[in-house]
Order: C-alpha cells, then structure tokens, then sequence
C-alpha cells in the first residue's frame, strides 16, 4: 500500500490561496477503474482511492505513514515567485520590446 504527501496548489477557479496550506495524504490506486456497460459509469473496488487525510505540517503525514507501515512519497510544493513589474515601466525609453497597443 503506497500513498503520496503533498500540498495542494490553488485553483484556477480562485485569485487566493486558500486550502493550499495544509498537507495531503493520498492513497495511491491499487486496481484499475472499470466502465460499466450500460451506463458508462467508471467505478472501482478500490475503496482507498476515494480517502484524503489532510495535516497541518508535512512531519505529521510522514509520521502518520510511517506509524501506519505505508509506502510513501513526499512531492515538494512549487510556490510561485512573483515578478515585480511597475505600471511605469511599460514607458521606458529604454524597454526591451516595443511598446503597442
């Protein structure tokens, strides 16, 4: 049994970062989904798949996995860096790419 820990980006549907601060831990699938004929429905057996433990820091879920005897995998977050840019630098003399509208 393998899981992941990671930290969830935001959205795209929100401008802030909320529910981005807590960890994840995320079972891993072990058996494939199947189609259902009729309906087109995907389901699964695997009731594992559809649990997400949620910790304030990344050394509790490690903890809590190796407590539990889990197989587990640590993704880093990618935190974005902003670029300052000023509303005034769009009419520099001496700007890169040439200014249009």
């Amino acid at each position: 049994m393998s899981a992941k820990i990671y930290r969830p980006a935001k959205t795209a549907m929100q401008s802030g970062k909320a529910k981005t601060h807590r960890w994840v831990l995320e079972f891993d699938q072990e058996r494939a989904r199947t189609i259902d004929p009729i309906m087109g429905y995907t389901s699964s057996s695997d009731m594992r798949q559809q649990v997400k433990l949620t910790f304030e820091t990344c050394e509790l879920a490690v903890a809590y996995a190796e407590r539990n005897g889990l197989e587990y995998r640590v993704i880093e977050p990618h935190d974005a860096t902003r670029k300052k840019v000023a509303y005034p630098d769009n009419f520099r003399f001496n700007r890169m790419q040439p200014w249009t509208h």
